[in-house]
């Protein structure tokens, strides 16, 4: 388990999915800590003067108009803490609440916010005891930060509530605190306002889809390169000087995967004298141009996350000329637009994938092919009802795919009139993810079934390498109808685990 060092100039996504999925230890820098000393000076002198400052001496949101006395302001903070702690609903994924505690800590840790010492040290100190907040599913706007989900977070800081400990079980946060020798913090002027203004919960989900979409559009080029070849298509559609006429780089680097899986094939092209065909069917043929403008989606949306990887979001903020500003940067719009797009691209990635499939199981279209790829038709249904879940998969992503993005309902007696909803697009996202690797899954054994059943024909390397991997992996071939769950939970794991690109790849090398 290795190390991660946050200093004053944020991070990166290797380093996020490194504490949120790999469980790495958080190290602060010198100059990181030095940074927070001398912003917490600036807030130290402020709070001393008698002139309000907002989130040091006044109330929050629509209640800032009133000065807060000094006697009070202990109380004001631990206040906040405590009332926006007010989520319902599921627990989150342990996954997303480190991502979503150390996003914040990088914040922090950048010596804008005025935050004592002592907080950033006992943030780094919850996370590397292995401790994770409870944080429910609903309760953020996606504007002035991931408000409830930051504030359970915080809650705990305090020794509040209750969290998951490193076994997994859920106790008292002030138990696991006192068994990790961590103090609990009492919040000072600005700190409660400090840990909750942030949009840590919904960039930390979209570095995460950017990282498990990557890899699925990988492995969406290798069963659509999988299902052209049981259908006896043509790979000369992916040559790659017609791509480059049409100069989209996710476009090019998905038909080049196509076409390396598919090198050295006996299936492709040449075999159509029952059915002559001048063009396969825009499922198959127009392939590499709907998942290549996901992939150009995604490099989109990764540029958004690298610029918020790299900002302090906060309000109030200290500038470096020691100013304490107001501002609007709370506000989740660029991460919720990413997350929506995501999910579009998600979602008809998702329905080229099951137009193949049911065009393998078709007998009509599929050129050849025994009808639903069955052992025997009429008393065998083959993989009829895995197209249904398949379907079932693709409708509700299209549902997920309505974007949360251009919704606001105003909150804060109106102060807060218009909000990004960033958290639910990033809810939805994980979802749609999360059925794209079922809807990959269901083509794979469809396809690789179907090139089975090409007798006397010869498949690409690469897909004979997919075929042995994958029957491996306990997803059966071609024959009477089983039990068809298990098939479908092993093409599940095989994708999801990365092995699908990996046979593929022992024979192609690196694919995109």
């Amino acid at each position: 388990m290795h190390s991660v060092v946050l200093g004053t100039s944020g991070t990166t996504a290797t380093d996020v999915l490194a504490v949120a999925r790999g469980g790495a230890r958080v190290e602060l820098s010198e100059d990181a800590m030095a940074a927070v000393a001398a912003s917490r000076r600036i807030i130290d002198d402020l709070a001393a003067k008698p002139e309000p400052v907002y989130g040091v001496s006044t109330g929050f949101g629509a209640l800032a108009v009133r000065h807060i006395s000094p006697e009070l302001r202990v109380q004001l903070q631990r206040n906040i803490v405590r009332s926006h702690a007010a989520g319902m609903g599921p627990r989150v994924e342990r996954e997303v609440v480190r991502a979503l505690m150390f996003l914040r800590l990088k914040t922090l840790a950048s010596g804008r916010t005025g935050v004592r010492p002592v907080v950033v040290r006992t943030m780094a100190a919850v996370l590397n005891a292995g401790i994770t907040p409870v944080v429910h599913e609903y309760g953020s706007l996606g504007c002035s930060g991931d408000l409830a989900p930051l504030s359970h977070c915080a809650l705990t800081l305090m020794g509040e509530g209750e969290a998951e400990g490193p076994d997994g079980a859920l106790r008292p946060a002030a138990d696991l605190l006192a068994e990790h020798g961590i103090e609990p913090v009492e919040l000072r002027e600005k700190e409660g306002l400090a840990l909750l203004n942030g949009t840590d919960g919904m960039l930390g989900m979209l570095l995460m889809a950017c990282e498990d979409l990557g890899r699925l559009f990988t492995a969406a080029d290798v069963t659509a390169a999988l299902s052209l070849e049981a259908l006896l298509g043509t790979d000369r559609v992916l040559a790659p000087e017609l791509h480059a006429i049409r100069p989209h780089p996710g476009q090019a680097a998905s038909a080049d995967n196509m076409l390396r899986v598919l090198a050295g094939s006996g299936l492709t092209g040449h075999h159509q004298d029952d059915a002559p065909r001048v063009q396969d069917a825009y499922s198959v043929r127009c392939a590499p141009q709907v998942a290549g403008a996901g992939r150009d989606t995604l490099t989109h949306a990764r540029l958004v996350a690298d610029r918020e990887l790299a900002a302090a979001v906060d309000n109030p903020v200290v500038l470096p000329d020691g100013r304490v500003e107001s501002n609007g940067n709370f506000h989740g719009a660029p991460v919720a637009y990413v997350l929506d797009f995501l999910a579009v691209a998600a979602a008809d990635l998702a329905s080229i994938a099951e137009r193949r499939t049911d065009r393998l199981l078709d007998k009509n279209r599929s050129h050849g092919l025994p009808p639903f790829l069955a052992g025997d038709a009429g008393v065998d249904s083959g993989l009829m009802i895995a197209q249904y879940t398949q379907a079932a998969l693709v409708s509700e992503m299209k549902r997920l795919a309505v974007p949360a993005s251009v919704d606001s309902i105003p909150s804060s007696a109106m102060q807060e009139d218009h909000v990004s909803m960033g958290w639910s697009a990033a809810r939805k996202l994980r979802t749609a993810v999360d059925n794209l690797t079922r809807v990959i899954a269901v083509e794979l054994v469809a396809a690789t079934r179907a090139i089975e059943l090409r007798e006397g024909l010869t498949p690409a390397p690469a897909s004979r390498a997919v075929l042995a991997a994958v029957r491996r992996a306990g997803v059966e071939g071609p024959g009477a109808d089983r039990y068809l769950a298990p098939d479908l939970a092993a093409a599940d794991a095989f994708v999801r685990s990365g092995q699908l690109t990996e046979a593929a790849e022992q024979v192609t090398g690196p694919l995109a």
